[in-house]
């Protein structure tokens, strides 16, 4: 097993980014830029259509090259951000060329070879690896990063979630059909949409996974069950889950209750968080200001705020909460860059 980057010394990485032109694609160029992560040399891959454009990365033009078979030879670090089918064909590849993935799709989250990582929970988990490191699915990841300070503190015993879940989910796509579908509707004219099955616009609807006709529940709910646990290391802890897609152009929001094992009174919580990393507490209740997607778009940190003891639980062992998360940055591509971070600065494990 691999248990760091393998770089010559002294030595910036290769990197590489499959799905460029993607909306997390972008935004991991954009975090590698902001956060000064040494790049010797940047690839941008795409497929065959989006080859030839020209993406900007530290005052320098870097124009897409086309996916191919050999596009991973000398690279250190490679992001996928292009789907499951393209990681599950090409990640093998570039593993065998020498470089440690970074998948953001569901290819290998529940691989028991593949660590599913969100640095401000599970780092530890980080190595070794076998070549490939999974990024979690957005919900998942920001959810995760409140979770675990408090399952660090005291013993979760069951979550309960409610998912508020943006268009930057569903991709660029669906971003620009809900900017379209909106400015019908304000002007009365028909709108057809292509990308989500419902109309967008002034509307919410169930998440757009499928469904299991057994269980009721679609696929990004049993996604963020298994994952969550997965990233808790709490491969039992009961959660109940329903998304829902809701006409926010960017960043995901998250009903949450959690129950302990234990009372554990709500101020507590509140003042755990505020000393976790990744975390800005927004709980003013005076101003009725809490977490926003409005004001978590663009920034790193999970917004958490509304924290109350549940009522609805009368042994005191429920705490409420509402979270809002970047879906592009911390469920998604800033989450990956940490990754990388974290590999170039890993120990060798012996």
């Amino acid at each position: 097993m691999n248990a760091h980057v393998s770089l010559p010394p002294h030595q910036s990485p290769v990197v590489a980014i499959v799905g460029a032109t993607g909306a997390v694609g972008i935004e991991i160029i954009r975090c590698l830029e902001d956060r000064m992560v040494p790049v010797s040399e940047l690839r941008l891959l795409a497929s065959a259509r989006s080859a030839g454009q020209v993406i900007p990365f530290k005052g320098h033009p870097h124009r897409v090259q086309e996916l191919t078979e050999d596009s991973f030879e000398g690279c250190h670090i490679v992001f996928f951000s292009a789907g499951a089918s393209v990681s599950r064909r090409y990640a093998p590849l570039a593993v065998k060329a020498g470089a440690v993935v970074v998948d953001n799709s569901s290819a290998f989250r529940m691989d028991p070879a593949v660590p599913l990582i969100v640095p401000e929970a599970n780092s530890c988990d980080l190595v070794p690896h076998a070549g490939i490191i999974a990024n979690p699915n957005c919900v998942a990841a920001i959810a995760s990063v409140a979770l675990a300070p408090l399952q660090r503190a005291w013993s979760i015993a069951r979550l309960a979630m409610v998912t508020y879940q943006s268009a930057s989910g569903a991709g660029a796509a669906a971003m620009e059909e809900l900017r379209q579908a909106t400015a019908a509707a304000l002007a009365d004219q028909p709108f057809e949409q292509r990308v989500l099955p419902h109309p967008y616009a002034f509307n919410l609807f169930s998440h757009n996974a499928e469904v299991d006709p057994e269980t009721g529940y679609n696929g990004e709910e049993l996604k963020v069950i298994a994952e969550t646990r997965r990233i808790l290391g709490l491969p039992r802890l009961p959660i109940g889950i329903t998304c829902v897609r809701v006409p926010v152009l960017r960043a995901h929001s998250i009903a949450l209750s959690v129950r302990f094992d234990s009372y554990v009174p709500a101020e507590l919580v509140r003042n755990r968080l505020a000393e976790a990393p990744g975390i800005r507490v927004v709980d003013d209740r005076e101003a009725n200001h809490f977490p926003m997607p409005c004001e978590a778009s663009g920034i790193g940190d999970v917004l958490v705020g509304r924290i109350r003891q549940d009522i609805g639980d009368p042994t005191g062992h429920t705490v409420a909460m509402f979270l809002s998360g970047d879906q592009l940055l911390k469920g998604a591509a800033l989450n990956a860059v940490q990754i990388a971070e974290a590999l170039l600065t890993a120990p060798v494990a012996a």
